[in-house]
């Protein structure tokens, strides 16, 4: 035994100093050599040494190094091979984020090479990266694609990482034939390759799986295979794991002898070698063997340790199996209540671990099918040997076959060529000739919405002057009339005095007349630009109730002033408008004895004016006209007239100020027109 270890740090020392060779080598040949596509792959192969070394920071220094010159010499092959081992690299360090960008930028120069080989190796990390982060689906997919390139070129090393890879993905996604069937095709690629530690992984994985499926007698098969590989030294770990689930596939035969043998060596082995999660399952398998014997109390004694083992170690899947023995325990020793309790904390910790171990989406793939054969190596050569004669025997016949088909193939993509230049050339000029339709469509749809427009403006102007020129014309008329019967002394001061008021009704009509085209002419021009500033809203409220006093005093109108002081951002002049035009309307538009109210206050960050009268009201047909670019109006309860323009002109002022303006209102009780305007400037 001694002489094999020693044998054994020979051969490892060899082989460190063998591997640090290569690398001083590499080094200094890649010191020597000229900025071009070589020196590029010896720096290659540098960077692979170090890997292999887990020299992970040199490596990484020549990766930096050898990315710039690829790129500097547009090297496609040189950049795609070091941004893989540079992906690798962080896929060691379990650096997913930069490590999956890796592999996809090496993946896109592979494509660009055509490079199956090194697409289907990017595939096959990626897989594995998948994988070990749980997204089952997406490593199988990746895996399953490169797994066909390295079958058909008998690539071993990446054969056994991708079976071992699928086999791992179908077991977590509960397909264990599959499983059973990639775990098998992995062992036979690692017993080629002579990788001690891989054969053991894979054994020992059909040995669980077969366990799984019920099969005891492969799993116990297996598991004693397991054994006899294990290196005494250096697997200790996995001999602590193996003889207490052996012991466990006795059990399931109930051969209380060999399963007594194996569970109290795994016991001895795994105290010896302080491996807890060790102990716990062969305390377990311990206890469950002295429960099926009877020993009721040696098996609580040995259930209760790894009860409070699990709960140590966290370990819970032998906490899981501790809390059904412990159910059966008190289950024999009548101990209902306890069974009861043991049974639901076992429900409950299954339940969190299925959840767990569900997968995200359910894979149905169709598996890949097992290139080897059972033909002997002699049936092989003769098959090879009869191919060759076949061939030898049908050459000259295809030489003349190939002439014939080269010289129809150049004929036939001649052929195929001048159509496919007459067919660009066609689709190009399509192309140029829809775009240009595209774009006179789109003019006309323009010319179109201007002839609307412009109809639509000329209609409200002749509406307008239609009714400026009847409405401003009587007005004025009657002004005039009054003034020609004074100065003619047709009427006494007297009876003058008793006119004012209608003469004075006429002034402020043609004045709102006039105020309301003012304005309406500039927004129809495009020329109304707000100057926002801060005011105090207040102010504005006062000076303009001031205009209407006469008229309110005049229909006995009850004016209530609920405002109080607030600032407002917006244009003062155009604010100050739309509040006259607001009071006015309420006015005109009450009765004898109705109530206006004005108020303002704080909604959500902005001040809401609102002007309120208990007047005749809005119909619902109304309401909705009320706004439009139009001239629509109605008579007030005194006969004053009106332009229509007024609160049309009230949203387009309110709207240039990030406001906006609203109504509510019903017939024969009143109206509540909103005005809602910012307190502040707003944010760009």
């Amino acid at each position: 035994m001694k002489q094999l270890i020693t044998l054994a740090v020979l051969c490892s020392a060899l082989f460190c100093f063998s591997q640090t060779n290569e690398i001083d080598s590499l080094a200094i040949q890649l010191a020597y050599q000229k900025q071009d596509s070589t020196k590029v792959d010896t720096s290659l192969h540098l960077i692979k040494a170090l890997y292999k070394a887990n020299d992970f920071t040199k490596a990484l220094l020549y990766i930096n190094q050898t990315e710039r010159l690829s790129k500097s010499l547009n090297y496609t092959q040189g950049i795609a091979d070091v941004n893989y081992h540079k992906a690798l690299i962080y896929s060691q360090r379990d650096d997913y984020y930069n490590a999956i960008d890796g592999y996809n930028k090496s993946r896109k120069y592979y494509k660009q090479l055509k490079d199956t080989l090194g697409i289907a190796k990017v595939n096959n990390s990626i897989g594995l990266i998948e994988i070990k982060r749980g997204n089952y689906s997406v490593g199988l997919e990746h895996s399953l694609s490169a797994i066909q390139t390295f079958e058909n070129r008998n690539l071993q090393d990446e054969l056994s990482s991708a079976y071992n890879n699928l086999a791992e993905a179908y077991y977590n996604t509960h397909q264990i034939d599959k499983a059973l069937e990639f775990n098998f095709k992995a062992l036979n690629v690692r017993e080629h390759l002579r990788d001690s530690a891989a054969i053991k992984t894979s054994t020992k994985n059909i040995a669980l799986l077969y366990s799984e499926r019920k099969e005891h007698r492969k799993a116990i098969e297996y598991y004693e295979k397991v054994l006899d590989l294990l290196n005494p030294e250096k697997d200790q770990v996995l001999k602590g794991e193996i003889l207490p689930r052996i012991g466990d596939e006795h059990l399931q035969f109930k051969d209380y002898n060999k399963a007594s043998m194996y569970l109290l060596e795994g016991l001895k082995f795994n105290r010896d070698t302080k491996n807890e999660d060790g102990i716990l399952r062969s305390l377990n398998s311990i206890g469950n063997l002295n429960l099926q014997l009877k020993k009721v109390r040696l098996a609580e004694f040995q259930l209760n340790e790894a009860y409070a083992l699990a709960k140590k170690i966290n370990n819970r899947t032998e906490l899981l199996k501790s809390y059904r023995l412990h159910k059966e325990l008190d289950s024999t020793n009548g101990r209902f209540q306890n069974a009861f309790f043991w049974q639901s904390k076992y429900y409950d910790l299954k339940n969190e671990i299925d959840a767990e171990n569900q997968p995200k989406i359910p894979v149905k793939t169709t598996s890949i099918k097992n290139e080897q054969t059972n033909d002997t190596k002699e049936d092989l050569d003769k098959i090879n040997q009869e191919k060759e004669t076949l061939k030898n025997n049908q050459l000259k016949k295809l030489k003349l076959i190939s002439y014939i088909l080269v010289g129809a193939f150049i004929a036939v993509l001649t052929i195929l060529l001048l159509i496919y230049l007459k067919r660009k050339s066609t689709l190009k000029y399509n192309e140029e000739l829809e775009r240009r339709n595209q774009e006179i469509q789109l003019q006309n749809e323009i010319f179109s919405k201007q002839t609307h427009d412009l109809e639509e403006t000329n209609k409200v102007k002749d509406r307008l002057f239609s009714i400026v020129s009847h409405d401003l014309k009587d007005s004025i008329s009657s002004i005039k009339g009054f003034i020609d019967l004074l100065r003619e002394d047709s009427i006494s001061r007297e009876e003058f005095y008793d006119l004012v008021p209608e003469l004075s009704e006429n002034a402020d009509n043609a004045s709102s007349l006039l105020f309301n085209l003012l304005n309406w002419s500039k927004s129809q021009m495009q020329n109304l630009k707000p100057k926002p500033e801060l005011f105090n809203i207040q102010d504005v409220f006062h000076n303009k109730m001031s205009l209407v006093e006469q008229k309110v005093e005049q229909k006995r109108i009850v004016l209530i002033d609920e405002s109080h002081r607030d600032f407002v951002y917006a244009d003062k002049s155009m604010t100050e408008i739309v509040v006259q035009n607001l009071l006015t309307n309420a006015v005109k538009f009450s009765r004898v004895g109705d109530i206006i109210t004005i108020s303002n206050r704080d909604y959500n960050g902005k001040s809401l004016i609102c002007v309120e009268d208990t007047g005749v009201g809005i119909s619902k047909d109304n309401i909705d006209k009320l706004f439009n670019n139009g001239t629509f109006t109605t008579i007030g309860t005194k006969n004053e007239k009106g332009t229509g323009l007024g609160l049309s002109i009230c949203k387009e002022l309110v709207e240039l100020n990030n406001g906006r303006i609203w109504v509510e209102s019903t017939l024969n009780e009143g109206s509540k027109f909103y005005v809602e305007l910012p307190k502040i400037k707003p944010a760009e």
